[in-house]
């Protein structure tokens, strides 16, 4: 039987998880629909999830369409659970992507249409609620053609829009192909009625690729999720693309790791169920891989760990209110970052303070709530900053010479820093003179390359302020041992300290992450919200019209988002709407405390 992995996705709200339950239900996976706003979803099973009636966590159910396996993933749409639905990118077959014919094209409906372009990942949009009242057909069509950029096919005809008895009669399938060609297939239909869904299954089944795997092939697949049991042991999510995966048999993960695989669960019709063995097109959840971690490849499969979206641009101290807790609180929050690795977990032992990297405020009560009903620890945060970066103001060079100046290390080490391009990270290079490498430690100069880039990569996670420097050209100018007694650990510890010699006379400068936004308002609140802008910092760089609203775009520092998404309300009545996204990092235009 074939198999398809299908990602559901969708700006928050849009009707991703009412639609995940009415496939369910159509595939007569469960007897009646869940309710987001009742808690009742089969696919939110997490308990904060069904509180807030939001998408925190991915999850999977497995059914039959039309002598077609679906592996369906349901994501976050929530922008602060962005990097949720990145882990989930890498195994999917093809997307639906949901928009609300009420509100159309939406802030995080641009940010994910955008990577599923650049990734190729063939997509169907299904534009949801056509029974609310307010719903739209034209315009949504004009909003997806425009705003995504996207050439359309709408796939039928509506009848009595924006009425309970709204429906959606499908045109014979034409020759078109999400695979082949450009053109993006619309479907419309209302997940709550069941208006809609049976022309989108067949959409499914006849336009997305489906592939035929192989059990017999060598073993090869990915891990695109995490999450501990209830005796803390690691459960990996496993996309298994060919081969077979059986319990008690050795599986071969990551760089070189090795495990034994004690439990399988395997997704099927809506339920897991344990088994001995998984095979190609099944995604499982693995018991006993210990080392493993999200991104890792299973067997033979190669992993491209290129990130999709931007990374978290603002961070906060979190602190446990007892006292008695701060040990377990660095654990508690190294396990989620195993489950989320953008959370970033750092600590600062000067301050004695732990941070953690966020994407909003929302995401912050997510592991506020998460530490105390999963850890028992309850926790306080400080102000949300943003995540800043140095980078070198000019060039400065250190070296230490073995047995002169109380050099405490049997190593010779020479060290220059100089700015290298904007956005090239960090680069080494070895001007030493070749006879002088410690070779008989290292074994050969590529090797000992990579040892010195590791020791100049972790000295440079801290720089003169305390962020990390990035852009950054370090070059080896010096490099001497004495034979028998020097180690590698001579080198790695003599590095941080020649490194940061040559950093202070360089100096550096502090940059803050900076966003692009594009903000629609109502006209009549253009002067009161060019006002706010300008308190905040940013001047809109272009003003357009859009029939009765004004249209502002330009750049604003990461640190005054939040506080426009507050003010934003009240001073367009509710009206105004604010997308924004990570751009670039540029000096500090402010002082920070």
């Amino acid at each position: 039987m074939k198999s398809l992995n299908l990602g559901i996705l969708a700006h928050v709200d849009a009707g991703k998880t009412s639609l995940t339950e009415r496939l369910l239900y159509t595939a007569g996976v469960i007897d009646e629909i869940g309710s987001v706003d009742a808690g009742s979803t089969q696919t939110d099973s997490l308990q904060l999830e069904r509180q807030r009636g939001i998408t925190i966590k991915s999850a999977v159910a497995s059914f039959v369409f039309n002598d077609t396996k679906i592996n369906l993933i349901d994501t976050p749409g929530h922008p602060d659970f962005i990097a949720e639905v990145e882990r989930v990118l890498s195994v999917l077959d093809g997307v639906v992507l949901v928009i609300s014919a009420v509100e159309g094209v939406q802030a995080q409906t641009r940010v994910l249409m955008r990577a599923l372009q650049r990734l190729e990942i063939p997509t169907l949009i299904f534009v949801n609620k056509i029974d609310r009242r307010g719903a739209q057909y034209e315009r949504v069509l004009t909003e997806i053609a425009e705003k995504l950029s996207l050439p359309v096919t709408p796939m039928g005809s509506m009848h009595e829009l924006g009425t309970s008895a709204a429906d959606f009669t499908a045109f014979d399938t034409p020759n078109i192909s999400p695979v082949q060609s450009q053109a993006y297939p619309v479907f419309f239909g209302s997940a709550i009625t069941g208006a809609g869904i049976g022309s989108l299954i067949t959409g499914i089944t006849e336009l997305l690729p489906a592939t035929e795997g192989n059990a017999a092939a060598p073993v090869s697949g990915s891990v695109f999720k995490i999450e501990r049991g209830a005796k803390g042991e690691k459960i990996a999510y496993v996309s298994l693309t060919s081969g077979t995966i059986h319990v008690r048999k050795h599986l071969q993960f990551g760089q070189g790791k090795d495990g034994k695989v004690t439990v399988i669960d395997v997704f099927d019709h809506g339920k897991t169920i344990q088994r001995t063995s998984m095979a190609a097109g099944e995604i499982g959840k693995l018991r006993g891989l210990a080392d493993v971690k999200i991104g890792d490849a299973v067997g033979k499969m190669s992993t491209d760990s290129q990130r999709y979206f931007a990374p978290p641009t603002l961070e906060t101290v979190v602190l446990s209110r007892n006292s008695a807790d701060k040990g377990k609180l660095r654990v508690a929050l190294d396990q989620l970052a195993e489950q989320d690795p953008l959370i970033n977990v750092r600590q600062d032992d000067i301050r004695q303070e732990i941070y953690v990297s966020l994407y909003g405020e929302v995401q912050k009560q997510v592991i506020e709530a998460t530490l105390a009903s999963d850890y028992g620890i309850h926790v306080n945060f400080l102000e949300t900053t943003p995540i800043c970066i140095e980078r070198p103001l000019g060039t400065g060079e250190a070296v230490e010479f073995l047995g002169k100046n109380d050099n405490p290390f049997l190593a010779t080490l020479g060290l220059r820093v100089d700015p290298a391009p904007v956005g090239s990270g960090l680069q080494l290079k070895l001007d030493a003179r070749l006879e002088s490498l410690p070779i008989y430690i290292y074994k050969s100069v590529p090797e000992f390359k990579e040892s010195l880039e590791q020791y100049v990569a972790h000295t440079l996670r801290e720089g003169l302020s305390g962020w990390q420097v990035v852009d950054t050209l370090v070059t080896l100018t010096e490099c001497g041992y004495e034979a028998p007694g020097s180690t590698a650990g001579d080198f790695r510890k003599l590095t941080p300290l020649v490194l940061m010699s040559a950093l202070k006379q360089a100096g550096t400068i502090v940059c803050e992450p900076i966003c692009r936004f594009e903000l629609e308002i109502p006209a009549n609140a253009l002067s009161l919200v060019l006002s706010a802008l300008g308190k905040l910092g940013t001047v809109p760089q272009t003003t357009t019209t859009r029939n009765t609203s004004y249209i502002l775009s330009g750049d604003i520092p990461s640190a005054q988002v939040h506080e426009l998404q507050q003010r934003l309300p009240a001073m367009t009545s509710g009206e105004g709407v604010l997308e924004y996204e990570f751009d670039r990092y540029e000096p500090v235009r402010r002082p920070k405390a």
